[in-house]
């Protein structure tokens, strides 16, 4: 039987001052604090036996991915199956006033697909079978994917058999977090869940973009 470790790992915090919901669009960097989740992450993962870094195309994430992969002297692939959730209230200036204007209402019937963004069933999907194609690719070692934290979080419910319609405040995902996937050849044994940058979060570097 041969263990195989999948890290998945949420990028650091983003500039945003203007707290846009920016989702897939261009741009978005690591700020100063998350370039320092990012170092804190490649610290965390020196001495593991990573043989696999990939990360989403956005840069958020893979300027994340860049100190875990440099130690190990390995390239950063690229698999948009990790990328953000699709959400039709992109670029919009998040806060709960402008989501309830009347305009916006009609995309907020459903909680449970939801209607206002990529079905919950449909990212599930993608992230496993990305996870499945790097846990081969690693086998018997280790590999990290930065995400976000919607995929993280549905690929965390779908492997626990949870229902993937849920209260976004529950989401045990946090900045830089590290969700760790254990398979036993292709089967998943375990599930673990670290916060190594947990020191350098507080509640106003919560990202609203994820």
């Amino acid at each position: 039987m041969t263990r195989t470790l999948v890290h998945l790992v949420r990028h650091g915090e983003v500039f945003n001052p203007e707290k846009v919901l920016y989702g897939r669009l261009d741009g978005y960097h690591l700020s100063e604090r998350g370039q320092a989740m990012a170092r804190v992450l490649g610290d965390y993962f020196a001495d593991n036996d990573l043989s696999v870094v990939t990360a989403s195309s956005l840069i958020r994430a893979r300027e994340t991915a860049a100190p875990i992969a440099e130690p190990h002297s390995l390239p950063i692939g690229t698999d948009d199956r990790v990328i953000e959730a699709a959400n039709t209230f992109e670029g919009q200036v998040v806060s709960l006033g402008n989501f309830l204007r009347p305009k916006h209402l009609a995309r907020m019937y459903d909680v449970r697909t939801p209607s206002w963004g990529e079905p919950y069933v449909e990212i599930a999907a993608r992230m496993q079978a990305a996870i499945a194609d790097v846990r081969d690719a690693a086998e018997g070692h280790e590999a990290v994917i930065v995400s976000h934290q919607l995929p993280i979080w549905m690929a965390r419910c779908a492997a626990e058999g949870r229902r993937l319609w849920h209260d976004p405040r529950s989401r045990e995902c946090s900045l830089a977090s590290v969700t760790t996937f254990a398979f036993d050849d292709a089967d998943l044994a375990a599930i673990s869940y670290a916060e190594p940058a947990k020191h350098l979060t507080s509640d106003s570097s919560a990202s609203v973009g994820a």
